[in-house]
């Protein structure tokens, strides 16, 4: 008895010192004063920067929002009652701004309450449509710029759960919109459904379907039935005076997009069998064109479900893909098909082929180009204009080609091929101009096109003016920014031709505003006029610090002091980072942070605590580099320390640091570097680890820039995996992660196995999982405990270490 007693009592003292029951808590004082601050609005301004809309919203959601009715179908978050998906983003507020005047005024009409997204101007930038989300449901309202009203155009019956919900027509003639059917069913219950039969899947034919490891995903025909009653709309016009007609009978509508003349309207819509391995994006679908009347026109094409793809990021579906319609004309569509067959690893002179097909749509396709590498966009400019970007992961390689769409025999003229990870030789982004159909294309005058780039180099960021002659293939620098106390960004062109840009000036402690700025002669109009919510920390001494690796890499990060700083004094650092990989080494020596950008402390950064008296190294360069034959991956972890040591003996160099009382921190691979970072090396104090992936085993398809898969690569899996050398973790480690996590790879199990593991081997961990949150953290509740967990843990195991070096975490 006596031993049964102790047993007992062991298992209830484990049991006790398993979980902490814990309300939500706050961060000290001097995180909260930054936290809590009221965000700056956005600004969305009309073309000719005449007239703008200011948008208000609060930093976060709150919890009660975030307990709403989720369902999770088909890689969608749904809330079943408002038809919106349950993790929109709203504003609150909206209101009118008079730019030359620089004055805010009142909008009239606006709902109470309101929770604002899906803003669309109208063709004529007259009016701006935006949906309102009630209670029960989702209204259009429709906002009069010249009279600053708004009213609601419907009642709250929108479908929002597709996104596709507000499709102007021409000429502000009104809406095209999704409407929730009339006769819709009602949804299953899938706690009290009784199940027919088991879940029964198959692959006949030994077809290969490797996956990446999706979330949300269909589990069974309830599911099915659920998905399907959610995605189902009618779809409905409106005019601008609230008259509705029923425009197309109810089906599951995926997309629509209105040609730019206005005529015709391209839908797609989904069909069965759906898939219990990929999104609904996967599934069977039919693309049709159909007249203003709502008359099918012309049947363009039947998808069938994709879950068989070859291998390889590159690879791709065949047939027709990435259909939309060409901007410079009225109404011709135009797609990319594959040459290769979809599949990356053959090898072939060209691997697309892009077609068109112009209205009525009863003539045969006709063939534009083919592209070197895989298409991924045209910019359109006029009959003989046009310029196709296409690309290649594995290499980086990125290739502009300008084409003549009349002229499929003309050759290509090559404008530029480069590295797309090399930022210092970006030849920027071609200046755009409205054509008749207020749709975007290139800006060609008398020959001349003119690029806006960000102008990033060894120095700093220098963003320019560029004036390309397309005859001779020459560029000519207009003009280049010589800020070096601010950090400037070209947004675009008003009015190219009369040198009037709006740009975007910040400093490390002047928010972000925008101005215009006169190319003739240099000067600046000012448009906003925003403060900075973050007066506690405007002070901070800020610099981006270079230093080498122990092979010769340059790399670089952005080095804060703390607000309290005192020179000669030893502080402790947190060092932030997020592991990216390269193909090449010149491109991940490269410096694109500026110690002018401003000093934003958002939820998930460390600047924070600069104001608890911590050194923060943030965006610290962790390339990892493979050249040649060799991935990044297949030494993955030798880099990995490699980086981290040689942060820290830069900042340690300096002067600023005690060495012993180093964190780092990081989120989603960020998070997976961390758990690396401890566990094989001993340059660390503690570290933060949020919502992270740690065994690779459990993503045996490919993760993050992997395109191997388990059984191809199983060493690589192995030694990357955390949760594999779990015994070698001798460091404090704080484990956060979102129990709704919907990221690929990164489902909360992840995180709770991993705990598991490190607390069976008794590691000093300690796992926080934040009710209804996903991969990125939204609720008020969520953010502030989160910040106080980190800042406890930090207090705890860095600035104070000699205090808990005998202690134990273990929850």
């Amino acid at each position: 008895m006596k031993r049964l007693f102790l047993l007992f009592m062991l298992l209830s003292t484990l049991h006790l010192d398993a979980q902490l029951d814990l309300d939500y808590q706050q961060p000290h004082d001097d995180i909260m004063v930054l936290a809590d601050a009221d965000l700056a609005p956005s600004i969305r301004m009309n073309d000719e920067g005449t007239q703008a809309v200011l948008l208000y919203r609060s930093q976060f959601k709150s919890i009660q929002e975030l307990s709403e009715t989720e369902m999770r179908l088909a890689g969608l978050r749904i809330n079943p009652k408002t038809n919106i998906s349950s993790r929109e983003r709203y504003y609150n507020a909206m209101r009118m701004y008079d730019i030359a005047e620089k004055k805010e005024s009142e909008i009239t009409g606006l709902p109470t309450d309101a929770r604002l997204s899906n803003f669309a101007w109208s063709p004529t930038k007259n009016y701006m449509a935006f949906t309102n989300t009630t209670q029960n449901g989702v209204e259009i309202w429709l906002l009069n710029l010249a009279k600053k009203e708004a009213k609601a155009l419907t009642e709250a019956t929108i479908n929002a759960n597709m996104r596709d919900v507000i499709n102007w027509l021409k000429d502000d003639a009104g809406i095209l919109y999704t409407k929730l059917p009339a006769n819709r069913k009602a949804l299953i219950d899938t706690k009290s459904a009784v199940p027919s039969g088991p879940t029964i899947s198959i692959n006949d034919g030994g077809k290969k379907a490797q996956n990446r490891t999706y979330q949300d995903l269909l589990k069974n025909p309830v599911d099915e039935e659920n998905f399907a009653t959610l995605a189902s709309s009618e779809i409905w016009k409106v005019d601008l005076k609230g008259n509705e007609s029923k425009w197309k009978d109810a089906a599951l509508y995926s997309s629509i997009s209105i040609s730019p003349d206005g005529n015709y309207v391209k839908i797609q819509d989904i069909k069965k069998p759906f898939s219990y391995l990929v999104p609904y994006r996967r599934f069977p679908s039919s693309i049709n064109i159909y007249d203003l009347s709502g008359k099918l026109v012309h049947n363009l094409l039947e998808l069938p479900l994709i879950e068989d793809l070859p291998k390889g990021f590159m690879s791709t579906r065949t047939g027709p893909r990435s259909i939309a319609w060409r901007s410079d004309k009225p109404a011709t569509l135009y797609w990319a098909e594959a040459l290769d067959g979809g599949d990356a690893e053959k090898e072939v002179e060209y691997r697309d082929a892009i077609y068109q097909l112009e209205a009525p749509f009863n003539g045969e396709k006709s063939f534009l180009l083919n592209t070197k590498e895989r298409y991924n966009t045209i910019i359109w400019g006029s009959d003989d204009l046009a310029l196709c970007y296409n690309y290649w992961w594995d290499t980086r390689n990125l290739r502009m080609d300008f084409f003549n769409p009349s002229d499929s025999k003309a050759p290509t003229q090559l404008f530029n091929e480069r590295n797309y990870q090399d930022r210092y030789s970006d030849p920027g982004d071609f200046v755009m101009t409205k054509n008749e159909f207020g749709k975007d294309v290139l800006h060609l005058f008398e020959g001349e096109m003119y690029l806006l780039g960000d102008g990033y180099s060894d120095e700093g960021k220098f963003p320019f003016v560029d004036k390309y002659m397309l005859a001779s293939d020459q560029t000519e620098r207009v003009f280049q920014s010589t800020e070096t106390e601010k950090l400037e960004s070209l947004i675009k062109a008003i009015d190219i031709e009369q040198g009037k840009i709006l740009t975007r000036i910040e400093s490390k402690n002047e928010y972000p505003n925008y101005f215009f700025r006169n190319l003739n002669d240099g000067s600046l109009s000012p448009v906003t006029e925003f403060k900075n919510p973050f007066e506690a920390i405007q002070d901070v001494h800020k610099e981006v610090i270079s230093y080498e690796r122990e092979d010769g890499l340059e790399l670089n990060g952005t080095l804060y002091l703390p607000v309290s700083y005192q020179k000669g004094k030893k502080y402790p650092m947190i060092m932030w980072a997020y592991p990216v990989e390269y193909k090449d080494k010149s491109s991940a020596g490269q410096v694109t942070s500026s110690p002018n950008e401003f000093t934003y402390p958002w939820y998930g950064s460390p600047i924070f605590w600069v104001n608890r008296g911590y050194v923060v190294l943030d965006d610290a360069a962790f390339p990892i580099v493979g050249e040649g034959d060799e991935e990044p991956n297949d030494s993955f972890r030798k880099q990995l320390v490699a980086n981290a040591k040689a942060g820290i003996d830069a900042v340690d160099k300096m002067g600023y640091i005690d060495r012993e009382k180093v964190a780092v921190g990081g989120h989603s691979y960020g998070a997976f570097m961390v758990a690396n970072l401890l566990s094989h090396s001993d340059l660390f104090a503690a570290g933060i680890a949020r919502s992270g992936a740690y065994n690779r085993t459990l993503t045996p398809f490919g993760f993050q820039s992997e395109q191997r898969n388990y059984w191809e690569a199983p060493e690589v899996y192995y030694t990357m995996s955390p949760f594999m050398h779990a015994e070698k973790m001798k460091t404090p480690l704080l484990l956060i992660h979102g129990e709704a996590d919907n990221n690929s790879g990164t489902y909360p199990m992840q995180s709770e196995r991993y705990f598991n593991a490190l607390k069976g081997l008794g590691a000093t961990v300690r796992l926080v999982m934040l009710p209804k949150e996903s991969h990125g953290y939204v609720a008020k509740e969520s953010i502030m405990h989160m910040l106080w967990e980190q800042d406890e843990w930090l207090e705890k195991y860095v600035k104070n270490r000699e205090n808990s070096m005998d202690g134990s975490e273990g929850k």
